[in-house]
């Protein structure tokens, strides 16, 4: 049965990331990280947008593809257990909503090919209330596709609530990178 959430809830959930994201500065999870040392940086890039450039519309609500396909590298190998990825949207207003929560990516992936999911990955709930990629509608919003190395598996379950994966996945980031895509085409 889908979960239908009331404007009150989405606000709560909305305000939770927002809360997460300011502690984290430049990003929307990561401030807490697991070491002493500063988080390590990610490469992140995608084959059919480059970073500020605009979203192909094929990966938005007018498109019927999916996810866009992305890369990454830098991720440190030792210390890495598993990857996440958080897609979320930031609009002029200020207002941020997630679009896509991945987490449990096996630690040797470096890419995630167009509308796919890797193998043994767990999707999490959206700000919509959806499991899964909820692709972005708003054509000046600006998109960050957010991969994260974590130093741990998150223990938790498809389709785990929003606010509870985004803190964990805070508390376990060792490494970040991001790829933004200003607007929709």
């Amino acid at each position: 049965m889908p979960v239908v959430r009331t404007g009150r809830e989405v606000r709560t959930v909305v305000a939770a990331v927002l809360a997460v994201a300011a502690s984290a500065g430049c990003g929307i999870v990561g401030v807490d990280s697991p070491t002493d040392r500063p988080l390590d940086a990610l490469s992140v890039s995608s084959p059919r947008f480059r970073d500020e450039a605009t979203l192909p519309a094929d990966y938005s609500c007018q498109g019927q593809v999916g996810n866009p396909p992305l890369r990454w590298s830098g991720v440190p190998q030792r210390e890495t257990k598993s990857i996440a990825l958080v897609v979320d949207a930031n609009n002029a207003q200020g207002a941020a909503e997630v679009h896509w929560v991945l987490f449990n990516i096996d630690p040797r992936t470096t890419e995630l090919a167009q509308n796919s999911v890797p193998r043994g990955a767990i999707q999490g709930m959206t700000s919509s209330g959806k499991v899964g990629y909820s692709p972005p509608c708003q054509p000046d919003d600006t998109y960050r596709f957010s991969v994260y190395a974590l130093d741990t598996k998150l223990d938790l379950k498809e389709g785990a609530d929003l606010r509870s994966t985004m803190e964990k996945i805070a508390e376990r980031t060792i490494a970040r990178g991001r790829l933004s895509a200003a607007h929709i085409e």
